[in-house]
């Protein structure tokens, strides 16, 4: 009988069937991030993936649902929920994986245009917790829709392909960023100033602004949009490189916004896989994907909003249960949860910010965190002791390889997720998700066998 906790490497007793199926899944997820970049892009992926697997949007149901039901619903193109239901009332409690789907990056200001030293160039809003420095000097890629008077919707994605150009922030060379060198890593880089060339040639029909000028015609001329439509869009850029594998032997994977998409992926994948091989659930099964955590939870697309409870209240219904607010509550009250959110892993070179003893490193399975916040459990979400403990025996039985971590020493910074949103509807819930190292960063690394057993962990919570 071992009496001592040990983290071990979880590559050391990877057999090669399961092997095989790690890189198999690992394969189909580093397709996904190479196309969902961008909230709405992920939602459309899983709409994609959701429907081919019979799941049906709840709104066009009429009749009554039943045992095996497979259902989703869209929350204004930013956000998805999905449920298989189970034998079991509704009330009695659910299963609920949750995750989110927006990750660092930068937002253009509602009016972005200007021209300095012969540049067009965007203004921009960054959006989350990023180190500003690591969005110098790196090629971006545009995602945006963009509405014209008319209210037509237009969608542009620009530097995705080998043959498109991309874009960039460009930063100060060495030999004269004396003063810049001697600022703080926060201070030396003006927020207002990580502006994005976006063009250089001149308009020959203008007398000013002929670089800005020229590009609004190109604009114009491809997309049909003038320097006004900026401000009813939503344009985002993010880093243009590929999601890989890292290392000799592709044990790692690299890729912008696996924060949270590592979770995301996993979650969805779950429960299609759950309904592809027709299994019966005791407990109705839920995923939930979710906008605006990097910023808080708030907005009509993020966790904190009605959402949610709207899906849940259409299912009630729909099964043929009392749909009223005591129904709901009860659901609520009944449900279990994993947060599926990543945390970080100890950094080589860093290691000093960690509590190695409480920490968690890479390779050694999926992360659960007991609770989340900052200093003295400030704004934390804690699971209980109870229910820490269920997770936990019912990963040892079915062989799930996880770890138990925390976000860092006490005092060096601190973080929240999505948990204590569905904690303050009486749900039990845990942290549980992928460690990354780089997080918030241009490109986030991750372990391929963590990323698997995130998957069957998610796939293992739903069945049971």
């Amino acid at each position: 009988m071992e009496l001592k906790y040990e983290k071990k490497n979880t590559y050391e007793k990877i057999n090669k069937v399961k092997e095989e199926a790690m890189f198999d899944y690992a394969d189909d997820y580093l397709s996904f991030l190479n196309y969902a970049k961008t909230e709405y892009r992920c939602v459309e992926y899983f709409v994609m993936a959701l429907e081919e697997a019979g799941f049906k949007n709840i709104n066009d149901i009429k009749e009554a649902l039943s045992v095996g039901d497979k259902v989703y619903y869209v929350n204004k193109d930013r956000s998805i929920y999905a449920a298989i239901i189970g034998e079991e009332s509704i009330t009695s409690g659910m299963n609920i994986i949750g995750a989110h789907i927006d990750s660092p990056r930068l937002d253009t200001k509602p009016m972005p245009m200007f021209e300095s030293q012969n540049l067009a160039m965007f203004k921009t809003q960054y959006y989350g917790g990023v180190k500003k420095y690591q969005w110098l000097a790196i090629p971006l890629s545009m995602f945006g829709i963009i509405y014209n008077e008319n209210g037509e919707k237009i969608e542009i994605v620009i530097g995705e392909k080998k043959d498109d150009p991309c874009f960039t922030i460009t930063d100060l060379l060495p030999h004269l960023a004396k003063d810049q060198m001697e600022l703080t890593a926060n201070k030396f880089i003006d927020p207002e100033n990580m502006t994005i060339i976006v063009g250089s040639i001149p308009s020959k029909d203008d007398k000013d602004n002929k670089v800005k000028n020229n590009i609004l015609k190109i604009l114009n001329k491809k997309y049909g949009i003038k320097e006004i439509d900026f401000a009813r869009s939503d344009i985002r850029f993010v880093p243009s490189f590929r999601a890989k594998y890292i290392g000799f032997d592709k044990g790692l994977i690299a890729g912008y916004g696996q924060d949270d998409r590592v979770c995301s992926y996993a979650t969805v994948k779950a429960i299609i896989d759950i309904a592809n091989e027709n299994k019966v659930l005791k407990k109705t099964a839920v995923a939930l994907i979710v906008d605006k955590e990097e910023i808080g939870s708030v907005g009509n697309t993020s966790m904190s909003s009605q959402a949610f409870d709207i899906f849940v209240a259409n299912l009630l219904d729909k099964v043929e249960e009392n749909s009223c607010n005591i129904a709901l509550y009860n659901a609520m009250n009944n449900s279990k949860m994993l947060s599926a959110d990543v945390s970080n892993a100890v950094e080589p070179m860093y290691q000093e910010v960690s509590d190695i003893q409480n920490a968690n490193i890479i390779g050694c399975g999926v992360a659960l965190e007991k609770y989340t916040g900052s200093g003295g459990k400030y704004s934390a979400s804690e699971a209980s002791a109870e229910y820490t403990s269920y997770v936990m025996n019912l990963f040892d039985k079915n062989d799930i390889a996880y770890q138990m971590g925390t976000l860092g020493k006490i005092g060096k910074g601190g973080g929240g997720t999505i948990a204590y949103i569905l904690a303050n509807k009486g749900i039990d819930v845990i942290d549980c998700g992928t460690a990354v190292l780089s997080m918030h960063s241009p490109y986030e690394v991750t372990s391929t066998i963590d990323v698997y057993e995130t998957y069957r962990a998610y796939k293992t919570f739903f069945l049971n």
